[in-house]
């Protein structure tokens, strides 16, 4: 479908911004839409400094012009350009719809590709996808081993090495906690040893869930120490290949539904939109710096020192980070 310029409906950057952002709050999180704003904010100053003011004019030449820009002034990561520029591209053809720009503009944004070995390293589920899967499992899986072995990772942040460690004695849901315990001798081991071992304090909510999975959905078996952990097959503990490939299997977006395009090859094999439970982790964290939790208490909560904090874990955005450092200045 092609649009003439003619045809157009004048609007400035501005206003189809707001607009875009009114259009989003109807289908997605706060947290989400937060992100768009601070995507599309480049953009929208861009604009303003090279004297377009009427989306009815931008062509892509602009959007070349922007994207070697918002690279160079921001001094941007790939993988981050290549996320600021894919939210660039549902802007315009957002606009495309209400006839602000030509309706094949958006086609003409140039997203950087990003190997899979940058896409690995930079993955991070992010806090509306994690809450999408979280209600289709409580929706659709009540306390399974899916649901809870998700609900575990997103909300206590911990290592898919310490979530098979746990015991179902490491679950105490009255007192709404959970004890990590270092057990090398029983072949279940902490990353930083005993220093890793620490009572990690949960929800109402997981705690109810946990108490359920438990209580109903476990298989009632016990691993070869005599010990009975929290997540089990009939045979004994979870090797952690399986505990991953349950990681795989629910973060899919075909397990939930949702439409999966480069989901092509057999059931049994890793769908390529799927996330590893690292993944998890990492957005977890990120999660915990957005909402402002102090980094001492995230740190402690997920055995991290600062420093691989800031290096490995934090993916907020620098606008995240700008923003949530002018509320501070605000409220001086």
């Amino acid at each position: 479908m092609h649009t003439e310029r003619s045809e157009l409906d004048s609007i400035e950057p501005r206003d189809a911004q707001e607009l875009y952002l009114k259009y989003k709050a109807t289908e997605v999180t706060d947290k989400t839409l937060r992100s768009h704003r601070y995507r599309t904010n480049p953009f929208v100053e861009w604009c303003d400094e090279q004297g377009i003011d009427d989306m009815n004019d931008v062509t892509g030449r602009h959007l070349q012009e922007y994207r070697l820009w918002r690279q160079e002034d921001g001094d941007l990561a790939k993988i981050t350009l290549n996320q600021q520029m894919s939210t660039i591209r549902v802007f315009l053809k957002w606009c495309g719809s209400i006839e602000a720009v030509p309706a094949d503009l958006y086609e003409k944004v140039m997203v950087p590709r990003v190997s899979p070995e940058q896409q690995r390293r930079e993955e991070t589920l992010d806090a509306d996808t994690a809450e999408a899967i979280l209600d289709y499992l409580s929706t659709f899986n009540y306390a399974s081993v899916e649901h809870a072995v998700i609900a575990v990772l997103w909300e206590t942040g911990i290592r898919l090495g310490a979530a098979n460690s746990l015991d179902v004695g490491d679950i105490d849901v009255e007192n709404e906690r959970i004890e990590l315990v270092h057990r090398p001798e029983q072949d279940t081991q902490l990353k930083n040893g005993q220093g890793g071992e620490r009572p990690i304090a949960m929800t109402p909510e997981l705690a109810s869930l946990l108490e359920d999975y438990i209580e109903n959905m476990r298989h009632d078996a016990v691993d070869e120490y005599g010990r009975k952990p929290l997540f089990v097959t009939s045979h004994g503990r979870m090797h952690r290949t399986t505990l991953r490939g349950v990681v795989y299997r629910a973060t899919a977006p075909c397990f939930r539904n949702e439409p999966c395009p480069d989901c092509t090859g057999p059931a049994d094999k890793k769908c390529e939109e799927a996330v590893s439970p690292h993944a998890i982790r990492r957005g977890s964290i990120t999660n915990y710096l957005t909402e402002d939790v102090p980094v001492e208490v995230i740190g402690d909560r997920m055995d991290v020192s600062r420093d691989v904090l800031d290096k490995h874990y934090d993916k907020r955005s620098e606008d995240v980070k700008l923003e949530q450092r002018r509320g501070y200045l605000e409220n001086l």
